[in-house]
């Protein structure tokens, strides 16, 4: 409680910077998929893991700034990432699937990362995904369709920011749709872009480098992270890179030679989102405790430049429809979620495996196992006969017969992965009620210069106006 006194009564001096004072190091934070009670449920589990009832707060929440954001689209109530993120990033709300267009999905609009350059900053862009993934991607293209990854990398070199990272390009070559076009890659060392691979290669390179775009090192790619992305906190293995150290490789380069002032954009949760549409509870949890870790990064820069920093965190959007209840119990059992050691997708990583080592031919005891050694079943938490039995059956169907994987929006799981994972949210006493995103509230985080413009109900299309106005760089479109 100490520390969180002492961060608070820090933050108190962030409410009077703004007099008088412009923004000149912006830090734009994006959480995908994270809600209000997504926020919150991690922070009533790290209080549970204290043996409190309540929540811990997070640095993020801590912050002298707390309020709140719509997101619905142009066309939808409920907003997919590239109308959000689009929204986010150029104060106009667009169609679902679109990116950097106006709504008749013809017309151009530029982004507060290219107002910002116009003004003289320096500008980064970088994920936890692939770099040319629906967020990222709305701070420098013009597309109406998000699933078109090459154009959304043309459009990257284009914008010619000063750093981008991420986990990788997605489909740097596409012969499918864009034939004889060349490797993205190359594109981008043609362009000036210095390409690191991993932070280690990032320092090796940065000090000669004009222009930096920084990937994972393919020979740490993890099978369990994803098409592309990084690992998930929950399952990160020493030498993949983390978005703790692509934040910190942002910050130094774009730090570099420069008076100025820069304009950081960082998808610190891009995999919030994955989590949730997994309904993956504990694996979300961790991913915003990684979230917050980048948030103190960002303050201890805060509180070196006080009178010239602004932080403001949201999300572009709520996944999962994440309810922290379950069957009319008054209750919560967030603690049990510590004994799950890996996301579901680790976790179907982990069995796949096991058929191999096995010729397809794993035992139920070997299951049990593995299903003890991940989730804790049998060991540290107690599961009835009906649950014994679901996961019995489950593994009856899937291993000595035939059972389709189970798909969500970014990966398809084992079902005995997947049935682990519902009788542990179920254990934990809370619920979801939706695999996809919703049109939930999110919060809105923000310290510093221009702070207090985020302290009401905001709409997602007036955070970048207000981050703007917060650095004094004019709204343009080119």
């Amino acid at each position: 409680m100490k520390r969180i006194l002492i961060i608070t009564i820090a933050l108190a001096v962030a409410l009077v910077t703004f007099a008088g004072n412009k923004a000149k190091y912006v830090f734009y934070f994006i959480t995908d998929g994270t809600g209000v009670n997504t926020v919150l449920g991690a922070e009533m589990y790290n209080a549970e893991l204290q043996g409190i009832i309540g929540r811990t707060p997070f640095c993020m929440s801590s912050f002298p700034i707390v309020g709140v954001s719509s997101t619905f689209s142009h066309n939808s109530g409920v907003t997919d990432s590239a109308a959000s993120g689009s929204a986010l990033a150029t104060g106009v709300k667009t169609e679902n699937g679109c990116l950097g267009l106006m709504p008749d999905l013809k017309t151009p609009v530029s982004s507060i990362a290219v107002w910002a350059k116009e003004a003289g900053m320096k500008v980064g862009i970088a994920t936890s995904v692939t770099i040319n993934h629906a967020t990222p991607a709305a701070f420098y293209a013009h597309q109406a369709s998000r699933s078109d990854y090459y154009a959304l990398g043309e459009d990257m070199i284009s914008a010619d920011f000063d750093f981008y990272a991420g986990a990788s390009i997605a489909k740097a070559e596409d012969a499918k749709k864009h034939p004889g076009k060349p490797n993205l890659y190359r594109e981008m060392e043609k362009a000036g872009y210095s390409i690191a691979y991993g932070a280690k290669d990032y320092y090796s390179k940065a000090g000669k480098a004009k222009k930096m775009l920084l990937v994972q090192n393919p020979d740490c790619l993890n099978p369990a992270s994803g098409d592309g992305a990084l690992p998930y906190a929950i399952d990160a293995r020493e030498g993949e890179m983390t978005i703790e150290e692509i934040l910190k490789c942002q910050l130094d380069f774009l730090m570099r030679d420069n008076d100025k002032g820069f304009f950081l954009m960082n998808e610190i949760g891009g995999k919030v989102d994955w989590a949730c549409h997994a309904q993956d509870a504990a694996t979300a949890f961790a991913e915003v405790a990684a979230v917050d870790r980048c948030m103190k990064i960002a303050f201890d820069f805060y509180k070196q430049h006080p009178d010239e920093t602004l932080i403001v965190l949201t999300a572009d959007h709520e996944t999962g429809g994440l309810v922290l209840a379950d069957d009319n119990i008054y209750a919560l059992n967030l603690k049990v979620l510590q004994h799950q050691k890996r996301s579901v997708d680790g976790f179907t990583n982990v069995l796949r495996d096991l058929r191999k080592q096995t010729s397809n031919k794993v035992t139920w005891e070997q299951a049990k196992q593995t299903l003890t050694a991940n989730f804790g079943f049998w060991k540290e938490i107690e599961l009835s006969e009906k649950e014994a039995a679901r996961l019995h059956e489950t593994w009856q169907k899937s291993f000595e017969n035939k059972a389709d994987d189970v798909k969500n929006e970014y990966t398809s799981n084992e079902p005995l992965a997947d049935e682990a994972k519902r009788i542990i949210n179920k254990k934990a006493l809370l619920s979801w009620s939706t695999g996809g995103h919703s049109a939930g509230l999110v919060p809105v985080y923000a310290c510093g210069v221009g702070a207090e413009l985020f302290a009401t109900h905001n709409d997602n299309a007036n955070i970048p106006v207000k981050i703007a106005k917060a650095a004094q760089w004019e709204r343009i479109n080119k």
